[in-house]
């Protein structure tokens, strides 16, 4: 955070634990900050940070995730006589738990226009008696900007939900309001432990930075309803912001019936808003609540894909990439050594969410997401690379090596360099790139190698689990194999064989003749490969570097994300109808006109038996 910082700051921290305190310390030296000051000691009875009259020194900005719920928090703290006055206004947080002490001192901590964010247990936002008395006074200052509910599951070592408390001194007199947030859904599963992906992240801060109303997610609650009687000054979000889906409701009547409820078709009114005449194709009113579907379910995906509203949604969200795309490759075909990497994702990812903000059916985030889960698996590498070398680094391959382990007497054994094209290994373009765009007909001859390798190998096998079994015409033979197969051969004709059995025999060498030639042709064709590869890393202009990073790999690789998007969309919708489809397929009088037929049939089977009652 300090890196990204606009402005020079200085860092302090302090830590009960030692071995967490060393680790923060190592954390600043490797985030280039080696002069943050972390102290080893307890914050609440021994505070290290103070100004020259004991008092506790002041911040403009507190980052902090205390212990939830510490019970032994007043050990050594003179709660009734707080030599540095953090109770005072507020009252005295509970013996056993510790949630507002930390919070209480972290207030005092901060300037008149400090700020602060802190993780806590939901706990502090409802638990009643001298909490309940503590939160009304804070709230009544002013000092809360806002409350970001967190995933449960999240942090090591406990997996109740926790939230981010904001807190914001500047101008807290005038504040008429808490931003609330429910991002609790928002979370990839990771193990055993939940995870906020980059999507959820950058939407938290986008959505508090401009305070903005999202339905089932974020909106700024006024502190008249915060203190009104209903609520009392209770901060628990679900009060505020509702985000329970709206439950699947079934239908009895159309199960009874048939048909597909209307309200279930318009609830999907997002996808009618951009395929309005789609909604006509795949129904047919039967009632004025219900629907009929005009196609087989098997047919709904094909559908959707093929009309035309669907396709031209389809170009507009390409035609919006392509915008997006070709100020990106102009821009980055202009970088230098020297760039600054995280600024250049930053402005693209911004560019990219603003460029899809909006869609009506695609999520900004969800593109969001795609861009900077390449950037963390990809792009920053290459980034990183052209900062400190250029884009002459796309000329840069070298070999895999495989390191040597231990042997059982405790001696490592030579480092193994791996041979072949499979050993390259491209700097910033992989070899598999210049395979396909300057070497795909001798790459393609290499794959109808393999590919006539695969179907000898199969004949061969045929052959054998044919033949090589009790009575078959290898049966005899220890081992089959090419070289046993020729001698056989040659017995099988001294002993004058049926030419049956001769043709399988000089078949079944024919097969492994081939495929020892095969694989001496594609071991040719992977060395001359291998060296072309190498030498056309050499050959590479830089013009020709940057558009293979740039658009072969970096844009190719964004351009599959939409198409992944644009699936997403049809799928979703085929399968929601799908879903209905069926649901309502079977109407109660059909089943039980079926189930009639059967009894019928069963007890004429039995009266045939002489089974009559």
């Amino acid at each position: 955070m300090a890196e990204e910082a606009e402005k020079s700051i200085t860092l302090y921290g302090q830590e009960k634990e030692i071995a967490t305190a060393n680790l923060a310390r190592m954390n600043m030296i490797l985030h280039n900050n080696p002069s943050a000051e972390i102290i080893a000691d307890n914050t609440l009875s021994r505070p290290f940070f103070k100004n020259e009259n004991g008092k506790l020194k002041t911040f403009d900005y507190v980052v902090a995730n205390p212990p939830f719920s510490l019970k032994n928090w007043s050990n050594g703290v003179q709660t009734s006589a707080d030599e540095f006055d953090r109770f005072t206004g507020f009252g005295v947080p509970p013996e056993k738990n510790g949630d507002y002490a930390f919070l209480l001192h972290i207030i005092k901590s901060l300037r008149t226009n400090g700020k602060a964010a802190v993780v806590l247990p939901h706990g502090v936002l409802f638990r009643g008696n001298a909490e309940a008395e503590i939160r009304k006074n804070i709230i009544n200052k002013g000092y809360i900007k806002g409350i970001i509910g967190l995933p449960a599951n999240l942090f090591y070592g406990t997996g109740i939900p926790a939230c981010i408390m904001v807190i914001d001194k500047e101008q807290a007199a005038q504040r008429k309001g808490i931003f609330m947030m429910d991002a609790s859904k928002g979370f990839i599963k990771d193990g055993n432990k939940n995870r906020l992906r980059e999507q959820d992240i950058r939407k938290i801060t986008d959505v508090f930075t401009h305070f903005e109303k999202v339905p089932k997610y974020s909106r700024m609650v006024p502190l008249h309803e915060i203190a009104d009687e209903k609520n009392d000054y209770n901060l628990n979000i679900p009060r505020y912001i509702d985000s329970q889906e709206p439950e699947d409701i079934q239908d009895i009547f159309a199960h009874l019936n048939g048909g597909i409820p209307k309200t279930d078709i318009d609830a999907l009114h997002k996808y009618w808003q951009v395929y309005p005449s789609l909604k006509n194709t795949l129904f047919k009113s039967i009632s004025d609540n219900y629907y009929a579907l005009q196609l087989p379910p098997a047919e709904i995906k094909q559908c959707i894909f093929n009309h035309a509203e669907f396709k031209a949604f389809n170009a507009q969200l390409q035609q919006t990439f392509d915008g997006w795309k070709t100020e990106r490759v102009a821009h980055f075909k202009q970088l230098t050594a020297g760039i600054h990497p995280k600024q250049e994702i930053a402005e693209t990812a911004d560019l990219l969410l603003n460029a899809f903000a909006g869609n009506k059916l695609v999520d900004a985030y969800d593109l969001y997401q795609q861009l900077m889960a390449y950037w963390n698996e990809t792009m920053q590498d290459d980034l990183y690379t052209i900062a400190l070398n250029g884009w002459q680094a796309g000329n840069t391959w070298e070999r895999q090596v495989i390191k040597a382990k231990k042997n059982k007497e405790g001696k490592t054994g030579k480092d193994r360099e791996v041979e072949g094209l499979e050993g390259i290994t491209g700097r910033m373009i992989p070899p598999q790139l210049l395979i396909e765009i300057y070497l795909h007909e001798d790459w393609a001859v290499l794959q109808k190698f393999e590919q006539d390798i695969e179907e000898l190998k199969a004949k061969i096998a045929e052959s054998e689990e044919e033949n090589n079994v009790e009575d078959g015409i290898f049966a005899e033979l220890d081992k089959l194999n090419l070289a046993s197969a020729k001698k056989f051969l040659k017995q099988r004709k001294t002993e004058i064989a049926p030419k049956e059995e001769i043709a399988v025999i000089e078949n079944y060498i024919e097969l492994n003749e081939t495929l020892a030639l095969t694989n001496s042709l594609i071991k040719t064709a992977k060395a001359k490969m291998e060296k072309a590869v190498i030498a056309q890393y050499d050959m590479l202009t830089e013009d020709e570097i940057k558009d293979i990073v740039i658009n072969h790999k970096w844009m190719q690789h964004l351009q599959q994300a939409l198409q992944e998007e644009q699936e997403r969309i049809s799928q979703n919708l085929a399968q929601r109808i799908k879903e209905l489809a069926e649901r309502y397929e079977n109407t109660l009088p059909a089943i039980e006109q079926e189930v009639q037929d059967y009894e019928s049939k069963v007890k004429m089977h039995l009266n045939a038996m002489g089974w009559n009652w």
